[in-house]
């Protein structure tokens, strides 16, 4: 054949074999004692870390997103702002019937800003 090279026949080598480099496994390490003391000192200085760690963190994102403010709203509805005369309001009663009645008129405020969500 003109022209043409001719090329040796492609040998098939055989696959490569599997090296196994890895290292044999670390052996377990077991508390090998230590104080009560000691172990509690070291939770206590992880904790002390956690919490620096995450105040520094808050500080970042105030300035970042700018400092958090917090407001805080009173409504004053009809019913707390004339309270009707009750034995408590006579001078009659005791201290329990006071946080008593002011516990129901709490429930019953709370319970009609939440009626929508039932009905």
């Amino acid at each position: 054949m003109k022209g043409r090279s001719t090329r040796p026949a492609a040998t098939r080598n055989p696959p490569p074999q599997p090296v196994n480099n890895a290292p044999p496994p670390a052996p377990v390490q077991r508390n090998t004692g230590g104080s009560v003391l000691g172990n509690i000192g070291s939770t206590i200085a992880q904790g002390m870390a956690f919490g620096t760690n995450s105040a520094v963190a808050h500080r970042a994102v105030d300035a970042v997103m700018g400092p958090r403010t917090i407001q805080h709203e009173t409504v004053v509805s009809e019913a707390a702002a004339a309270p009707e005369p009750t034995a408590t309001t006579m001078g009659g009663s005791d201290a329990c019937s006071i946080k008593s009645k002011a516990f129901q008129d709490m429930c019953l405020t709370l319970i009609s800003h939440c009626w929508f969500v039932v009905v």
